[in-house]
Formats: C-alpha cells, sequence, structure tokens
C-alpha cells in the first residue's frame, strides 16, 4: 500500500515539475501571441548562431549549409530584436513616467548585463584550459566600453541605450517618427566611425529600427493588419521575396554589407523586409495555433539569451571530450536544444521565487512578481 501511495506522488509530481519548470500556464494567455512567436524565432536564431561559433572554435569542419543558414539569419536577426523593442515604446510611456521608465530599463536590461558579463568573464578565465574563449583581466574592462568584445552580451546596453535616448527625444524633445526615422539613418552610417567604443556604435547602428518598430506599432496592433497578415497566401506572396534577398544577400556577402556604403543602404531594406516577414510567419502561426512551444521559449527569450552560451558551451564540452562526439550536426542540434531547455527551467526552478533571484532582479519582490518586460525582447 505504502508503495502505491509512493508512486502515485511520483505521478503527480512529476507533471507539476514539467509545469513549474517551463511556465506551462503562460499559454492560456490570449493576448500578443504573435510577440511570443517573433521572439521565440529571434531567441533561436541567436541560440543557433553562438552555438555554431563555439563549435567552429574547436577548429572543426563546418558543412557550409550550417555556415550559409547562419549568414541568412543574420541578415535581419538583430534588427529584429530592436524592432520588437520598438513596438512597445509607447505602451510604455503611458504606463511609467520617464524617470520610473529610466530606472525599470536599468533593473531588467543593465543589471543582468553587468552581473551576467562579470560571471561570463570570470569562467572564462578560471576554465581557460576548457573553453575556447581567449579571456584576461583586461577583459572585465570591455564591459563599461566595449561590449562587442564579451560575446552576445553587447546587445543588452545597445537595447538600454537605444531605449533611453529615444525616449528622450521622444518624450522630452517631442520628436515625431518620421523625424526619429530620419535621425536613426544618419546615426547607422556614422555608426562605424565609433567602432572602437561599441558602447555607442551599436545603440547608433540599431536606432533606426527601434524607430521602425515604434512606427509600425500603430499597424502591427490593429485587428484588421493582423488578420490580413496572417492569412497564408499573403505569407506565400512574400515569401518568394524574402528568397531572393536572402540569395542576393548571399552572393553579394557579408564585407559588402559591413563596409560598402552602398551595401550598408542595402542591409536596411534587406533587415527590413526579413523582419516583416518573420512578422507574417508570427500572424500565422498565431492563427493556426502552430508550434505553441514557441511561446514559451519566446516569453522567457530575455533569460535564455543571457544563460544560453554557459549552458551551451558545457554541452559541447562534455559531448566532445567525454562521449567523443565530433559530428558538427549533432553537437548543434543538441547545444540548441539543451541549452533552450536547460535555460527556461534553471529560470523557473531556481531564480523565479526561487534562491538565485538576485541574478536578474535587484530585490527579492521583484523577482518573484514582475514578468518581464514587454521592450525587453531578445
Amino acid at each position: 500500500m505504502q508503495s502505491i501511495n509512493s508512486r502515485n506522488v511520483k505521478l503527480t509530481f512529476l507533471p507539476y515539475l514539467i509545469r513549474k519548470s517551463f511556465y506551462l500556464e503562460y499559454l492560456q494567455r490570449s493576448r500578443y501571441k504573435w510577440i511570443d512567436y517573433v521572439r521565440g524565432i529571434a531567441i533561436l536564431l541567436v541560440v543557433y548562431r553562438h552555438v555554431l561559433i563555439g563549435i567552429e572554435r574547436t577548429g572543426l569542419n563546418i558543412p557550409s549549409y550550417l555556415i550559409t543558414a547562419n549568414m541568412i539569419f543574420y541578415s535581419f536577426r538583430m534588427p529584429l530584436f530592436f524592432i520588437l523593442s520598438g513596438l512597445f515604446i509607447n505602451s510604455s510611456l503611458s504606463k511609467r513616467t520617464f524617470g520610473k521608465l529610466v530606472y525599470d530599463k536599468f533593473e531588467t536590461i543593465l543589471y543582468p548585463y553587468f552581473i551576467w558579463c562579470f560571471l561570463q568573464v570570470t569562467l572564462q578565465i578560471v576554465f581557460s584550459s576548457f573553453t575556447n574563449a581567449s579571456r584576461s583581466l583586461v577583459d572585465y574592462t570591455y564591459i563599461l566600453y566595449h561590449p562587442r568584445q564579451l560575446d552576445q552580451f553587447w546587445y543588452l546596453p545597445a537595447l538600454f541605450n537605444v531605449t533611453i535616448i529615444y525616449t528622450v527625444l521622444k518624450a522630452k524633445l517631442k520628436l515625431k517618427g518620421w523625424a526619429q526615422l530620419l535621425l536613426g539613418i544618419l546615426f547607422y552610417f556614422l555608426s562605424r566611425s565609433f567602432n572602437q567604443v561599441s558602447m555607442i556604435s551599436d545603440w547608433m547602428e540599431f536606432y533606426i529600427f527601434f524607430a521602425a518598430g515604434d512606427i509600425l506599432s500603430s499597424l502591427f496592433f490593429r485587428d484588421s493588419i493582423q488578420k490580413l497578415l496572417g492569412k497564408f497566401y499573403i505569407m506565400m506572396l512574400a515569401l518568394p521575396v524574402f528568397i531572393l534577398l536572402q540569395f542576393y544577400y548571399l552572393r553579394k556577402g557579408e564585407e559588402y554589407f559591413l563596409s560598402n556604403l552602398q551595401g550598408r543602404g542595402e542591409f536596411i531594406f534587406i533587415s527590413l523586409i526579413g523582419c516583416l516577414f518573420m512578422f507574417i510567419v508570427a500572424f500565422n502561426m498565431q492563427k493556426t495555433k502552430l508550434f505553441s512551444w514557441l511561446r514559451i521559449v519566446g516569453f522567457h527569450s530575455l533569460y535564455i539569451y543571457v544563460m544560453h552560451v554557459f549552458v551551451a558551451a558545457f554541452v559541447r564540452i562534455i559531448l566532445m571530450k567525454f562521449f567523443l562526439i565530433s559530428n558538427p550536426l549533432v553537437l548543434l542540434l543538441a547545444g540548441i536544444i539543451i541549452s533552450v531547455t536547460v535555460c527556461v527551467s534553471f529560470y523557473n526552478l531556481f531564480i523565479k521565487n526561487g534562491p538565485l533571484w538576485f541574478l536578474f532582479y535587484l530585490n527579492k519582490k521583484q523577482g518573484e512578481n514582475k514578468l518581464p518586460s514587454k521592450t525587453i525582447t531578445v
């Protein structure tokens, strides 16, 4: 009898643990499902890139199709993040004073940046014999002025800086959306002049996409627009355009779009079309309710973004050194799946309402009660 009761407890505990680990009750929410889908797509593209880079640094021969896929994703992945964030700047300003908004952004963006940058650099120095990153004490100084040298973390200060500067111009100087867009174009073409201080160059480069998100918010939150873009035939009409532009991007090569003035201008157009296609895909997913697990991934995008490199490196080391696996595709798929799964469950079990709340929050009360800000779209 006692063994039967014990078995029943185990059977009921397992579903509870799964629900808690992945916050499955979130799927019952009906608002802005398309945002979660876009977030989910975006963060998976980020994880793909960083896991692939980790494998490349081991010296393995990477199949060309994996590298090509990474190049295609690169053409719109980062702009997509800033457009997503810009979509919610109006709602943020309507709910908060300027001072409260700045404080909130510090808590939710810059604070995790400082904590996790310090952790990652420290671990890479301590375990230098196991990792493929070459770190020294000098790397700690990059946290303050050159985050591009710290792998994936540059996005967080770039997002914080874009948000604050854009908000000052919008709320204090009353700069209209079209003027912000023109200013973004100017910042974009000037950004390369500040490459040695990426704390400046990064926000300048992506300001235009944040402004585009703000402008598009007046359209994307309309039911009529969502229904139109959610039609399957619209996605099929947009698909050839998306493919042709990605083919053009691959043919020209990344260097053309980074260093050539005309190429940099073309990159804006290619990125915006790529982002628009991702939104169309998300609206179709919302309509058909396909791949609902992407919503869970999208909801936890900030936590995945910050933690996935730690997990991916650990998984790669274990698979290569102890299981002697050297197939790049196997390492890539294992790195992506395990990284995302571990990051989501680790957050829900040990950070949210858990003892490690301080890794993302300034105080425990916020860590227990506050959901990720809609403007933090990784």
